[in-house]
């Protein structure tokens, strides 16, 4: 795993200097060796963590003349094969690694060489013929790549930090962004929480040619077409699907391990690794103290089943030390709060191995959440006339507006309050932090009245163009374009990256995702069971306690936080004046969040949660 960077310029020269500097700023990414690329007009840098050909692997990489160049980041996992396609048609090989086979693939095919690629990658290849220069990002979204373009130059980076140590590149905030960031927790693509700078979206090609850009979706999951396989068939093919999936992921010239949590993805992919490999498998959990967040029991389950080489921590999250890492790291305002968790793993699984595979993907895939069962059953309100809803949920506002923001009862809260809205609004409403009308109370009217109107379509987009005709399916889809690539894949690429740590994703492998989105959605959730056909292809394999266990997702206790260790840090944060002074957010609204969950009315740490890391984002790299 690596970070990249560069830099083209129609009419100028590009400093190498600026190249050295973007990848300063991710070393992290990759500590083993620096690699720079300057040419007229353009500079690549790569800052490599080295995984597979640890001899002659250093990138950039060139073709026989040097007249194509590229750095990668990431692992193109079928590139034994594409090597001997290349090596029959005449090509020299000068090292025994994947990215070579990028720049002979794009000799043979261009651009359409992306098709061709099984793997996670950002890449960016500078082919001086022609004065091109071609981005990529692989087919899910696993490897992040920033881009800004300006008057004639286009800068890039595998990290928002990087790509700013480019000065050209205007600072001024999106207001929309931080609109989408306060719904979701996140910034979706293509936008990013500076204005000027854009993210590549996951499958897209972006071709820079005299000045100029062009961007291209090349790969989408399709819903569309079912299969009518005997459901044994199903099973057997699912497990042969995920097994390929695990062995792909297990080539590495370095020590490679398992990030094991307590629940189902996790266990299937180990239950795989043990069975492919040819040595003990190393695992990693994490746990707490507190009971609730604790997945430490389940895990040991696992380990124990699969005879692995099981590595336990128990932690004790030092809340203020973390919280400004997490801002520095992530670049822009960020509020999954599970980042936390991941980082303390990342920071101990590293300790011992450069690789580790993990769980990532099975709940967008076979429907593991509970919003997926609420919303999936929620389509015969589509019949209500939308007036009769309208008035229902204006009801249920006002006498749930103490409600939960977490656990089972926010679902009920959620549900009953979204009801006037369409489909898309219903699950919008479901997914967010501050709904519609708790952004419109909380921004300041300097904020509210920059925003944008496209918030909403972060969902509904998607939701409009999905390819599935169940429900189920449309949710699915919707989370494969969204919270998948916007979340938990920034949250575990930056996190394991923060400690050059490679996490790998079978899960997410596209053939495998393909086979799970052409399941009948009845195989997927029935009524309240999720995972119903990964559940029944691993029972007698994986331990029913793990199989049947309540999902507990990977959270911290945020609530008891915001009550005693971070009460007095959080106030000093979000009332501060200069905090107040930005008008992002008035500072009755905070006062009555933090009141609220204070003296225990009801649970809004979340929404404190995005508050305060919103305002630290801020304070670093706006205020400086």
């Amino acid at each position: 795993m690596c970070g990249i960077a560069g830099k083209v310029d129609r009419d100028a020269g590009v400093s190498a200097s600026l190249i050295e500097q973007m990848c300063e700023r991710q070393a992290h990414r990759g500590p083993d060796s620096r690699g720079v690329f300057s040419g007229n007009g353009v500079g690549l840098g790569i800052q490599r963590l080295r995984v597979i050909d640890l001899e002659t692997g250093d990138q950039p990489v060139y073709n026989e003349d040097h007249s194509v160049v590229v750095v990668l980041n990431g692992e193109i996992y079928n590139y034994r094969e594409l090597r001997r396609e290349l090596e029959s048609r005449g090509h020299s090989f000068s090292t025994h690694g994947d990215t070579e086979v990028i720049v002979h693939l794009y000799e043979e095919e261009g651009v359409d060489l992306v098709h061709r690629l099984s793997g996670m990658f950002a890449f960016a290849l500078w082919d001086e013929r022609r004065r091109r220069l071609l981005i990529a990002r692989d087919r899910v979204g696993k490897k992040p790549l920033f881009y800004s373009e300006r008057s004639g130059s286009l800068s890039f980076a595998s990290e928002l930090g990087a790509l700013m140590a480019d000065e050209s590149i205007p600072r001024e905030v999106d207001p929309t962004a931080i609109d989408c960031y306060l719904a979701y927790g996140y910034i979706q693509a293509p936008r990013s929480i500076w204005r000027a700078v854009k993210k590549l979206p996951p499958a897209h090609t972006l071709v820079w040619e005299d000045g100029s850009a062009r961007i291209e979706r090349y790969w989408h999951l399709d819903y569309s077409q079912k299969t009518d396989a005997p459901l044994p068939e199903l099973e057997e093919e699912l497990r042969q699907h995920i097994g390929a999936a695990v062995r792909r992921r297990m080539i590495a010239d370095v020590p490679l391990g398992a990030l094991l949590s307590g629940g189902v993805d996790s266990a299937v992919v180990v239950s795989e690794m043990a069975a492919a490999a040819t040595q003990q498998v190393k695992t990693f959990s994490i746990g707490f103290a507190q009971e609730e967040y604790n997945e430490l029991p389940l895990a040991r389950l696992t380990a124990e089943r699969f005879g692995t080489d099981h590595e336990e921590f128990t932690v004790e999250p030092d809340a203020i030390e973390i919280v400004p890492k997490l801002v520095r790291h992530y670049g822009e305002p960020f509020a999954d709060s599970s980042a936390i968790p991941s980082f303390y793993l990342a920071e101990i699984t590293r300790r011992q191995v450069t690789v580790a595979l993990n769980g990532d993907g099975g709940d967008e895939s076979f429907a593991g959440y509970l919003r997926y069962v609420a919303n999936n059953l929620s389509g015969g309100l589509d019949l209500v006339p939308r007036p009769l809803r309208r008035g229902a949920a204006g009801a249920a506002e006002r006498l749930l507006r103490l409600g939960d923001a977490r656990g089972l009862r926010s679902y009920g809260r959620r549900f009953l309050t979204s009801v006037g809205e369409d489909a898309p609004g219903r699950y919008a409403d479901h997914v967010c932090i501050f709904n519609r009308s708790e952004r419109e109370a909380l921004l300041g009217e300097a904020a509210l009245a920059a925003v944008g109107t496209e918030t909403a379509d972060v969902i509904a987009r998607p939701w409009r163009e999905a390819s599935g005709r169940s429900r189920l399916d449309v949710l699915l889809e919707t989370d494969v374009d969204t919270y998948l690539p916007g979340d938990l894949l920034v949250k575990m690429d930056i996190a394991s990256m923060a400690y050059s740590l490679e996490a790998r994703s079978p899960l997410l492998d596209p053939e495998l995702m393909q086979f799970a989105a052409a399941l009948p959605a009845k195989y997927k959730a029935r009524l309240a069971s999720k995972k119903w056909i990964l559940r029944r292809a691993y029972r007698g394999r994986i331990p029913n306690e793990v199989l049947d266990g309540k999902k507990r997702g990977f959270g911290v206790p945020l609530g008891a936080w915001f009550r005693n260790e971070l009460r007095d840090f959080t106030r000093d944060v979000l009332l501060d004046p200069s905090t107040l002074d930005r008008g992002l957010f008035g500072e009755a609204q905070v006062r009555d969040l933090l009141a609220l969950h204070e003296g225990g009315g009801a649970d809004r740490s979340m929404q404190i949660w995005a508050l305060l890391m919103l305002a630290l984002w801020h304070s670093e790299f706006v205020d400086g």
